[in-house]
């Protein structure tokens, strides 16, 4: 467009205020901005500019278009949007006097007036939800027996649970060391000092066991018995399966049985510790 169509475009023929497009023009040449940097700004063609600025809206793919791209355009030159949105809607009107439907229009380009995505999931999930909730309430209410298990499933269900907690048992039962395996004891740190004796008193073993040290307990020993300052630091084995420690702290403890019976029998009672620990006191005392 010339200059002289310009100041012709921006005067209007009746003499009313300038038309949309050459007050956008006179806004972007105010700021010293050009069409190609409008354009970078807006993601609008200059060439769909131009049309703007001449008032050449019919150029352009449609309605919404026109009045979405001049909104951009009065944004980047400092113009109000929605004065800009109803100029072009005026002139668009007198251009076309045919009533124009407006119920649910919106912008295309004005992203305030387009329905969010997470407004759409939303409503997506809701719809799922009560879809199910509707399915599974018809589902009961005309066929209630669907949800009621069958006597006979309930009877396998039980049996099953019941072979399983027995062989559970079973399985515990086999894995328990036999009472008339061998004992032997084993130093988990080094200088771990130890008495052994039988039930006369007669000694089996005294020294410091080194760490990682074995000492078999004599099948053949009568009522044997271990002196300790800690145990916890012995491991014990059965038939070479590991049974509780004596204790978990080091504490003094004499006089405490160590064939297979004793020993099991401590495990299955948990208030053996305290008593052989009173024991000591006493016999210390």
């Amino acid at each position: 467009m010339s200059d002289e169509e310009f100041e012709y475009e921006l005067e209007n023929d009746a003499g009313g205020p300038p038309r949309i497009g050459a007050q956008l023009r006179a806004s972007r040449e105010a700021r010293g901005l050009s069409l190609a940097q409008v354009s970078a700004e807006t993601r609008i063609t200059e060439r769909h500019l131009e049309l703007i600025e001449a008032g050449d809206f019919d150029g352009l793919p449609g309605r919404t278009y026109a009045i979405g791209f001049a909104k951009n355009y009065a944004r980047v030159v400092g113009m109000s949007q929605a004065d800009t949105a109803q100029a072009v809607k005026n002139e668009l009107a007198m251009e076309d006097p045919r009533p124009s439907r407006v119920i649910g229009e919106y912008d295309p380009i004005d992203p305030d007036r387009v329905p969010s995505s997470k407004v759409g999931l939303v409503s997506f999930i809701a719809l799922i939800v009560l879809l199910g909730g509707a399915y599974a309430f018809y589902a009961t209410y005309f066929n209630p027996g669907a949800e009621l298990e069958s006597l006979t499933a309930a009877e396998r269900r039980a049996a099953a649970e019941a072979a399983a907690e027995e062989d559970e048992g079973a399985a515990a039962t086999a894995s328990a060391p036999a009472p008339s395996g061998e004992v032997v004891f084993t130093a988990l740190e080094e200088g771990i000092w130890v008495k052994f004796y039988d039930a006369s008193g007669a000694q089996l073993m005294q020294k410091q066991m080194a760490e990682g040290e074995t000492y078999s307990v004599p099948a053949n020993a009568n009522g044997p018995q271990l002196w300790t300052g800690r145990p916890d630091a012995l491991a014990i084995t059965i038939g070479g399966q590991s049974v509780p420690k004596l204790a978990e702290d080091d504490q003094v403890m004499k006089d405490i049985p160590v064939t297979a019976e004793a020993l099991l029998a401590r495990g299955e009672s948990p208030a053996a510790p305290a008593a052989a620990a009173t024991a000591v006191a006493t016999a210390n005392e």
